[in-house]
């Protein structure tokens, strides 16, 4: 899915022009992964601060190289189909904001069902004038919704899913950021003033532990003023959930969505289940769990509980078993 995500920018820009950050103990492992992609810079942050510094860190790199530069910001986890239709999409993005520099532009997810597990955007009513694909102003950004909120979101015909792909001028997001969050700044532009120095390194590894994470939604996207949702043209899927797994993958007579060799499942329904090749998962009299067994953990959640597991990576840190991660 990181090879995707980088063959996406194919027909956008040279491969010297795609940076990737992600964590510094990745690095060599991303590296890896790219070798069919010469020249892309990758970026190791020391330490987990959230998306918004993590832009602000890409942002500044790509303003060091073009005062003028334009950001295509992607997550790694997506699966898009229909890719010709993204790049339409995005080089639409692109010329929208050739027109009005101040602006920053998200891709909306018409929903499909009532999610539960996205973040979900708000637009205006009528869409803006002369754009190739709809685009709206955001009237707002609506956190991870109750079941009974997504069905009310779906009805009204007004909210996107966020897919958390932007594009914008790097230099309107860093001001952006610079007008909401100045301390972050602060620190960013230490780092940023190290850029293609010897120090550089040294500089980013002592000042970016520093910063306070927060997302870029709430540093920016929802205090901003001028934000654009374009309504993707494109199939979108966020698999860094377990209930994509249930989206993508076919399902038995009973609902479930079963990837394990030895697996034997009694009254078992709409369960996501995940074992082991080597050893038998048996699961009795049980409905609407995920159930994942590896070698070294086994995960047993509701489904509707899923945006938790974020809660036990940080319980995991807390006590020091980073092994398991």
């Amino acid at each position: 899915m990181l090879q995707d995500t980088v063959q996406r920018t194919a027909e956008l820009c040279p491969p010297e022009q795609v940076t990737i950050v992600t964590n510094a103990a990745l690095v060599d492992t991303v590296a890896d992964q790219l070798q069919t992609f010469p020249g892309a810079r990758i970026v190791g942050e020391p330490a987990k601060r959230d998306t918004a510094p993590c832009i602000a860190l890409a942002a500044s790199l790509a303003l060091a190289r073009d005062p003028q530069a334009t950001m295509l910001i992607m997550p790694s986890d997506h699966l898009i189909a229909n890719r010709n239709l993204f790049t339409q999409a995005v080089r639409a993005a692109m010329t929208a904001i050739d027109q009005d520099p101040e602006q920053l532009i998200t891709f909306g997810i018409p929903p499909t069902y009532p999610a539960e597990v996205f973040g979900y955007i708000e637009r205006s009513a009528e869409p803006l004038p002369g754009n190739v694909f709809p685009t709206f102003s955001v009237s707002r950004f609506r956190e991870k919704p109750d079941a009974v909120t997504a069905a009310q979101f779906l009805a009204t015909d007004r909210f996107y899913w966020n897919a958390g792909i932007f594009v914008w001028r790097a230099a309107t997001v860093l001001q952006a950021l610079r007008n909401f969050e100045p301390a972050m700044m602060q620190i960013i532009d230490r780092i940023a003033a190290t850029i293609d120095s010897p120090t550089f390194a040294a500089t980013l590894n002592e000042e970016f532990p520093k910063i306070q994470g927060k997302s870029i939604d709430f540093a920016i996207m929802e205090r901003y003023p001028q934000v654009r949702v374009i309504a993707a043209p494109f199939d979108w899927d966020d698999v860094g959930n377990w209930t994509a797994v249930e989206r993508l993958q076919s399902l038995d007579s009973s609902g479930n969505a079963v990837d394990a060799q030895r697996h034997i499942g009694i009254n078992t329904r709409s369960c996501i289940i995940r074992g082991d090749q080597q050893r038998l998962l048996v699961t009795l009299g049980v409905s609407d769990l995920i159930i994942v067994q590896t070698d070294d953990a086994t995960l047993i959640a509701h489904k509707r509980d899923e945006a938790s597991v974020k809660q036990v990576v940080d319980e995991l840190e807390k006590r020091g078993w980073r092994e398991l991660l």
